[in-house]
């Protein structure tokens, strides 16, 4: 028997696991996403990547602010079985939870309960984790604690970045949530509780945390870069210019930190140092370091900041 859905969700990340939904046997709904928002300098109006996939796949489509009482009487009068929750980038209020009749669930793209809360891909660069993955999870009014259906883990490798590690995880989101959708649908699944004491959180990236700081192994600057990576991305400064690095390698070399070694870009951190393979000027278009070089001049032995 095919399952009436509702799905929420609002990236890049969450629009495979909406087309998969949308392709199987089971009714999809209603899609709910975060309202659109305005440019930084107030001309354009920019559209969820969920909103733009519901308009050319016309599905329909919501953007509440909030869910006051008449937006949970429309969605309880939809009669869903399943909400199924995916980088929505809002928490549904226990009002809406207590539906009767509906099960709540909530794709989220780390190893429960590791890395509960907004920013899970990148921390998990970041803190240079060996494995990631995705865990389909009952939702519950504590933020991403709930038990879980499902749970698969994959390696993060070496030279993945922010986009590479998520468009792994929302492809292994999109058979996870067909196959938790077969359970739902069967009877035959069980809730695992997560480990409260294992709980670690994922806070929001900000903005002051792009900057590079050199005093740290390269290793670390290397799973920074690769968080970041594309935003907001990591910078330093030279000459009253942002560089934003977009890939580096570690290198074995050392010397003062922050320092520039030698003409092809590499840099001194507190151990060891990087190599920089792409770099982009702020304004400007990104450049492999040997093209960007033959127009700007980083002197071997400056100090960066």
């Amino acid at each position: 028997m095919a399952l009436n859905l509702i799905f929420m969700g609002t990236p890049e990340f969450a629009v495979p696991i909406l087309e998969s939904i949308n392709n199987s046997d089971h009714k999809l709904l209603f899609v709910y996403t975060q309202p659109p928002k305005k440019s930084s300098r107030g001309q354009k109006v920019n559209f969820s990547s969920v909103n733009e996939y519901c308009v050319k796949n016309k599905i329909a489509v919501k953007c509440p602010k909030i869910f006051n009482e008449k937006e949970i009487k429309f969605l309880k009068d939809l009669k869903p079985d399943v909400v199924i929750v995916a980088a929505y980038g809002k928490i549904l209020p226990k009002e809406v939870l207590d539906l009767k009749n509906i099960k709540f669930i909530n794709i989220h793209a780390s190893l429960l309960p590791r890395w509960r809360g907004a920013a899970p891909i990148q921390r998990s660069i970041i803190e240079m984790d060996q494995e990631t993955g995705i865990s389909i999870m009952k939702i519950v009014p504590k933020l991403d604690s709930g038990p879980f259906i499902l749970q698969e883990k994959i390696k993060i490798e070496k030279n993945d970045n922010y986009l590479s590690i998520r468009d792994k995880l929302s492809i292994l989101g999109s058979k996870l949530t067909l196959k938790t959708l077969h359970l739902i649908e069967s009877g035959k699944y069980t809730l695992t509780e997560q480990d409260e004491s294992r709980a670690t959180y994922a806070k929001k990236i900000e903005k002051k945390e792009s900057e590079i700081n050199w005093n740290v192994s390269s290793r670390q600057l290397i799973a920074k870069i690769n968080g970041l990576n594309p935003y907001p991305g990591t910078w330093f400064r030279h000459k009253n210019s942002r560089f934003k690095i977009i890939q580096a390698l570690e290198v074995n070399l050392s010397g003062e930190q922050g320092v520039i070694l030698d003409d092809i870009l590499t840099i001194a951190c507190k151990e060891n140092a990087i190599r920089i393979l792409k770099i982009q000027r702020e304004g400007k278009k990104i450049l492999k370091s040997k093209d960007f070089l033959a127009g700007y001049k980083l002197t071997k032995g400056e100090k960066l900041t």
